[in-house]
């Protein structure tokens, strides 16, 4: 199984020579989850080696163009390939007419079986992965980030099941009603931490900001302006490098990855400068076509 993050585009507003439009896919085992497409998304995955078929849903934070104008493309080629399976669409509520022009912006083929998600206030939808949930972000338009939560679990230990004399069909009767006679799961079992995962773009600092990113394994967040651009940066709605650091840092994230970056700067070392004033946990400047590995699981003390 793989956990990682795949990043397909970096750019924010406009590409560059070297920076795709936005683009973000999370495998996290059977679930593979697509976010912000921007344009040219479908060329980008071509470029990373991934196919569309083992995309679930696709989440959208806002309907600028740089988050979204990739989307008609991805969908009509999942039509294109026959994706056997329903793929869910999640997007801002009060944007259901972007969706809607998106979702058949050309004449094709449409046989692939897309499941509209309006987000909105209390947004959750629980997935193979984990719970996914969504809070409203600050920016000109409306916009959500969202969060992916595994639940907390219990791996079974085959030395302690052996000495309790516990084996095949009778494990997962064990796993399911948490006892078999005298033997309960903790007896044969040790803590297994849920991992998480948030996706915060374009946004001034708020409290939904603290609130998705909170103790994630791993949190990808927009850093489009670097701190001499501060006030440009609130007025606009976006954050700075040093901003997402002081956000990863109070929440305990355990990766930090930044991304949507303003042409404006031409060397991206800068931002990782910035964000190693605040934050001294790992710390990635996302690249197109990079994979970043959601770190391992949390140790149980």
């Amino acid at each position: 199984m793989t956990r990682e993050l795949v990043v397909l585009g970096t750019a924010s507003q406009v590409p560059t020579r070297h920076r795709n439009h936005n683009g973000y896919l999370l495998r996290w085992d059977d679930e593979v989850i697509l976010f912000d497409p921007g344009e040219g998304t479908q060329r980008q995955l071509l470029m990373a080696g991934l196919p569309v078929t083992p995309i679930k849903r696709i989440c959208i934070t806002h309907f600028h163009g740089d988050h979204s104008l990739g989307l008609p493309g991805v969908l009509q080629r999942i039509s294109l390939d026959r994706v056997p399976h329903p793929v869910a669409v999640h997007y801002p509520a009060g944007g259901q007419e972007f969706f809607d022009r998106l979702r058949h912006a050309t004449s094709y083929w449409d046989n692939a079986e897309i499941v509209p998600g309006p987000v909105g206030a209390g947004f959750a939808v629980e997935t193979s992965a984990g719970r996914l949930t969504a809070l409203p972000l600050r920016h000109p338009i409306e916009t959500y980030g969202y969060r992916l939560t595994e639940p907390d679990a219990r791996r079974m230990v085959p030395a302690l099941l052996a000495e309790h004399g516990i084996s095949g069909p009778a494990v997962g009767e064990l796993q399911r009603t948490g006892r078999l006679g005298d033997v309960t799961l903790d007896q044969v079992s040790v803590a297994r931490p849920g991992q998480s995962f948030a996706f915060v773009m374009d946004t001034g600092l708020c409290d939904s900001v603290f609130e998705l990113a909170r103790g994630v394994d791993m949190l990808v967040i927009e850093s489009t302006f670097l701190s001499e651009d501060a006030e440009l940066a609130a007025q606009v709605g976006h954050l700075t490098a040093g901003q997402a650091a002081e956000v990863a840092r109070e929440c305990g994230v355990r990766m930090l990855v930044l991304t949507h970056f303003s042409q404006r700067y031409p060397e991206p070392d800068r931002f990782l400068d910035e964000a190693r004033k605040e934050f001294d946990g790992p710390v990635v400047i996302a690249e197109d076509l990079s994979r970043v590995p959601v770190p391992a699981r949390r140790a149980v003390p």
